[in-house]
């Protein structure tokens, strides 16, 4: 956990950060295929309980708290590029095969990893209600009202498959899918909803969406000081 946060640790966050513009109009995009920037404006379109909300805003912030080199997963917006995610094709499993039969032992040998029925959408309606039932039964507390280390436990326990959430979850999979989409939503274009000031790309160092990098392509071990760059429009 904090993974995400401690890979930056020793890169001093830079202040600085820009968006993209002036870029040749040739290259341009075409309005059907530039994303339409998400809104921080507070409302949400699936993560409308909020009871489930703060759970899932407790869980990412123990996942990336903040500290010196950088904000929280809540702060940098997560929660927002989640949302955003979940409302959308990713969050249907529009690119998944969500169809029987399911043969979990077969399905973790071939793939890898278990198969799924549920959208990543459903995974989280049903997830979240279970992590905060599993807190309730266990500390008698709702899991937002929780001190640090005991999320971090129950996280701990999910992570390692000791935390059993009930015969319906993959508890394990359930704390990967929280974990991939929090640091998706850290490190992703701010125009995505997440990664606000583009906080995660000046902990790593990442320049951004720039047009063009030739003029730096022969410039090995070198700090270039290059400040972000990101597709949200400057209109």
């Amino acid at each position: 956990m904090g993974g995400i946060a401690a890979a930056g640790a020793a890169t001093s966050v830079k202040a600085d950060a820009a968006v993209l513009q002036g870029v040749p109009g040739p290259t341009g995009l075409s309005p059907f295929a530039t994303p339409s920037p998400v809104g921080r404006d507070g409302t949400f379109k699936v993560l409308l309980n909020q009871t489930d909300l703060k759970t899932v805003t407790a869980a990412f912030d123990r996942l990336i708290p903040a500290d010196a080199h950088g904000p929280s997963a809540s702060e940098a917006g997560c929660i927002e590029f989640l949302d955003a995610q979940l409302a959308g094709e990713y969050g249907a499993g529009a690119a998944l095969y969500l169809r029987g039969p399911l043969r979990p032992d077969n399905e973790t040998q071939v793939m890898g990893q278990p198969q799924f029925l549920e959208s990543p959408r459903r995974r989280y309606e049903i997830g979240l209600p279970a992590l905060e039932s599993f807190a309730k039964k266990t500390h008698g507390a709702s899991f937002a009202a929780l001190t640090a280390s005991q999320i971090d436990d129950i996280l701990s326990g999910l992570e390692a498959g000791t935390v059993d959430l009930g015969s319906h979850i993959d508890g394990q999979a359930f704390f990967e899918l929280m974990l991939q989409n929090v640091r998706e939503g850290y490190l992703a274009d701010p125009i995505y909803g997440g990664n606000r000031n583009m906080a995660g790309w000046k902990m790593v160092g990442f320049p951004g969406a720039r047009y063009d990098y030739r003029r730096y392509i022969d410039r090995y071990d070198e700090d270039l000081k290059l400040v972000p760059v990101s597709l949200l429009p400057t209109s």
